[in-house]
């Protein structure tokens, strides 16, 4: 059985480095606990791991998306076209700015958005691409970008952070690259976010938008009196304490992320030939991080059933996006979405594991029988 002490084996499990308390509590007794110093340390250490230069750090993932989208102009009238396999904190921010989703379909074997249905979903009012890299398994960025032609591409990697994409960090390939620094992700700062753009003009401009359009460079003979704004902006910034607990996790993250990637491999290999398990497709040069082990299932319910018996949790993670009342008036025809969503299912992969949980879950899917 997969129980830890009669708990079932977890999907999620957050991970806080032991040096966190100390750094926090000088943040806390600082006398400076907004974004300040630690902030920018943060950024620049993201900077290097991402091995790109413009990086903005962020309250939330989700605020990384609408400033994109803000960034690139949308408002209402606007059309995006994006994937409904993901988090609907992917694609509400669409609604926030008034703009209409367009679904694109995705590739049952990858679970990310298809470069083919992005063409056929183009219109004259469509302003930006949203891609989403499931699991961690990067998108096809350069063949997005063909599809999409002048049209900005917004790379919602989530779930991605520290994945490679044609031997490539993922957020150096996408005009806009979005990271989520929550709970449960590969790098927690309790709750944050990250904006990667590849233009330094565009940089600076998100810089002023994530704390209300102010120049926080510029000072005028009053310390409380900002100079004049230009373009509103937000309250999106990250504060000292989030960056101190995100600098610290930083540390870990490149072997959290190893620990993921092993144990990924040997599921591959132990689930290879399975008749009713099948394992999504991997091309050369692509490396998921892997915050995710998704597999295609034949009955799915009856597979959910057997792992829980087994003592371990199983997910389909997000529930698919277009099936939302809210966005009911968006419905079209996604066969892939279909195929993918109807056989997903999501098992432990992460740091946490022990040999003997992973055997276990190893076992168990290896017993598995539709």
């Amino acid at each position: 059985m997969g129980k830890r002490n009669n708990r079932i084996i977890p999907l999620f499990q957050v991970f806080m480095a032991p040096s966190v308390h100390e750094n926090v509590k000088k943040v806390l007794y600082s006398g400076y606990v907004g974004q300040g110093p630690v902030v920018d340390r943060f950024e620049e250490k993201l900077s290097k791991f991402l091995e790109t230069p413009y990086v903005i750090s962020l309250n939330s993932g989700t605020s990384a998306l609408h400033l994109a989208l803000r960034l690139v102009g949308v408002g209402p009238g606007d059309e995006i076209i994006s994937t409904p396999m993901t988090c609907a904190a992917t694609n509400w921010p669409i609604l926030a700015a008034g703009a209409t989703i367009r679904w694109a379909d995705i590739d049952p074997e990858t679970g990310n958005i298809d470069p083919e249905s992005i063409k056929k979903k183009l219109t004259k009012k469509t302003r930006a691409v949203i891609a989403v890299d499931w699991g961690g398994y990067p998108a096809d960025i350069n063949a997005i970008k063909n599809a999409a032609g002048p049209i900005p591409v917004i790379e919602d990697a989530a779930h991605a952070f520290g994945s490679v994409y044609k031997n490539k960090m993922v957020g150096t390939s996408a005009d806009y690259t979005c990271f989520s620094f929550q709970a449960i992700k590969h790098l927690t700062c309790v709750d944050g976010g990250a904006l990667v753009v590849a233009e330094r003009k565009k940089f600076d401009r998100a810089k002023l938008l994530r704390w209300y359009g102010i120049d926080r460079q510029k000072k005028t003979g009053d310390l409380r009196i900002e100079i004049d704004v230009r373009d509103f902006g937000y309250k999106y910034h990250m504060n000292d304490v989030n960056a101190a607990i995100g600098l610290e996790n930083l540390k870990h993250t490149a072997l959290l992320i190893s620990k993921h990637r092993h144990n990924a491999g040997i599921y591959r290999k132990a689930f290879n030939n399975h008749p009713d398990v099948n394992l999504l497709r991997e091309d050369p040069g692509y490396f998921s991080s892997y915050w995710l082990f998704s597999m295609r299932v034949n009955n799915r319910r009856k597979f959910f059933s057997h792992m829980k018996l087994n003592g371990i949790m199983v997910s389909r993670v997000h529930r698919r996006n277009d099936t939302h009342p809210v966005v009911s008036g968006f419905r079209t025809n996604l066969p892939g979405v279909d195929d993918f969503y109807a056989h997903l299912a999501c098992i432990p992969v992460g740091w946490w594991l022990t040999k003997s949980e992973r055997d276990s879950i190893i076992n168990a899917v290896r017993s598995y029988a539709a």
